[in-house]
């Protein structure tokens, strides 16, 4: 079978997906949360639109933001490792709790922030595929708050053996998914959520709205790669001519130099005082004592 065109990894995929079916969503976050769908009261997502005009940005973030009875969460997918994820990670947490809070509102009004990031590369030393962070006292482990949140799950560390019991894995196992019969194996579990979010995977991905989504989202990363490549190409032509202009300035001046101590000899010979060759040569007097004494 032949490679997806368009996988569950696909940031443009994902929002719109996920957005435009929003129980499959609240499905999804009650598994990477582990909280009971039925127990969920309030779900709203507060950033689902998905302004094409800024596809072409290159810090546009398609991650959801929803408010999940008062705790607000924020999933992201990533499939490159630019670097620097966590810091990443912890600049995301800090703007959106700092960003929560009316002015006047009194601290205690914030809510729990937890960012959750599905990644499609290894990113800590360990074997688990699932690592949870909070903020902890150094010795006792003493829990510093429980509004500090991140959550990563490393999609490449998962099993290749579908636990069909395991959610959170049959889950993980749907954004890892490349070809059509990985999608099939995954379809022919039988699973209920699988079939449904394979189904909307499969409407969504045929409607034109989508394709021209996807479409400024890959044009967007060709312009990018093309202008980042032009930018390395003009840096390295800008340094052969730097070179050469610093190559050619520091030969006249060590030319100019080797006259002026030729000039500065003739001088001496003819017994001229030192401020006068000071003046003509515009050597240093250190430099024509040398002179002198050589």
């Amino acid at each position: 079978m032949g490679k997806l065109k368009y996988t569950f990894k696909s940031d443009v995929l994902f929002k719109k997906l996920f957005v435009s079916y929003p129980e499959l969503l609240k499905k999804l976050v009650s598994v990477l949360l582990r909280i009971n769908y039925e127990d969920i009261e309030k779900f709203e997502i507060r950033n689902s639109e998905i302004i094409p005009e800024s596809l072409g940005k290159k810090f546009c973030r398609l991650d959801i933001n929803m408010e999940i009875d008062g705790q607000f969460i924020d999933l992201e997918i990533q499939v490159v490792n630019d670097g620097n994820y966590p810091e990443r990670t912890l600049y995301y947490w800090a703007r959106e709790y700092s960003s929560i809070l009316s002015e006047g509102e009194d601290y205690s009004k914030l809510p729990r922030t937890i960012i959750i990031s599905i990644v499609a590369f290894e990113l800590f030393p360990c074997e688990e595929y699932f690592s949870e962070f909070h903020a902890l006292e150094a010795t006792r482990y003493t829990l510093l708050t429980d509004k500090f949140n991140l959550i990563y799950f490393e999609l490449p560390k998962l099993s290749t053996n579908i636990n069909t019991n395991n959610h959170l894995e049959l889950w993980l196992s749907l954004f890892r998914v490349e070809t059509e019969e990985e999608l099939r194996k995954l379809e022919a579990l039988e699973v209920p959520d699988m079939q449904q979010a394979i189904k909307a995977y499969r409407h969504i991905t045929v409607t034109p709205e989508f394709q021209e989504l996807a479409r400024l989202r890959e044009k967007a990363g060709h312009d990018e790669a093309q202008a980042l490549n032009k930018a390395k190409l003009d840096g390295k032509i800008e340094g052969r001519a730097e070179g050469r202009a610093e190559g050619r300035a520091e030969g006249r001046a060590e030319g100019q130099l080797e006259r002026n101590i030729v000039i500065a000899k003739k001088l001496l010979e003819k017994n001229n005082s030192i401020e006068e060759i000071i003046d003509i040569t515009g050597l240093s007097i250190e430099e024509i004592t040398k002179l002198q004494n050589s």
